[in-house]
């Protein structure tokens, strides 16, 4: 995994800035994620891997009909390098870049039950309050936390859910 971040990295930062200067960042991350699905796909991954397979043809493959033509010349050189594997890390970094560069901060909360449209809000506000920057939320359910929920945003990890509580309860008592 490690091998595949450190080959991913420049294609990543070169996408970003790409994008970036052509003022496209939301088309590239549509095209990037759309791409990386593709190749990460073990059918398509096989298909990509046959030497046979000409670099027009494994762009048509990965890219979007609508992608920018800048998106099908980076996916092409990423074909003609042997890099299509690791479309996913690209992705993964591009948005990565995308979100630092717009101050966002991407979290999943993922709860007990379905959270109503208030829950979330509150949940959103605070989370803009503590990180100082716009939130976008993807949300999960998880019978198995019990009830609460767990707040994933990167680096910082919120376990509010009664399973976690009981899980820290048991190592203080056994402690």
């Amino acid at each position: 995994m490690s091998q595949s971040m450190t080959l991913a990295r420049p294609y990543a930062r070169a996408a970003y800035t790409a994008a970036r200067d052509a003022g496209q960042t939301a088309q590239w991350s549509q095209a990037l994620a759309f791409s990386a699905r593709v190749a990460g796909d073990p059918q398509a991954a096989r298909v990509l891997g046959d030497p046979r397979l000409s670099r027009e043809d494994a762009v048509r493959l990965v890219a979007p009909e609508a992608a920018p033509e800048t998106v099908r010349n980076f996916l092409g050189l990423l074909a003609a390098n042997g890099r299509l594997a690791v479309l996913p890390e690209i992705a993964g970094l591009f948005e990565q870049a995308r979100a630092e560069a717009e101050h966002i901060v991407r979290a999943t909360i993922t709860s007990a039950s379905e959270m109503s449209a208030g829950e979330l809000d509150a949940l959103k506000a605070a989370l803009k309050r503590r990180f100082g920057r716009e939130v976008e939320v993807q949300t999960a359910v998880d019978p198995a936390l019990i009830g609460g929920a767990v707040i994933d945003a990167g680096e910082v990890v919120i376990d509010g859910s009664l399973r976690g509580k009981l899980q820290r309860l048991q190592t203080a008592l056994a402690g």
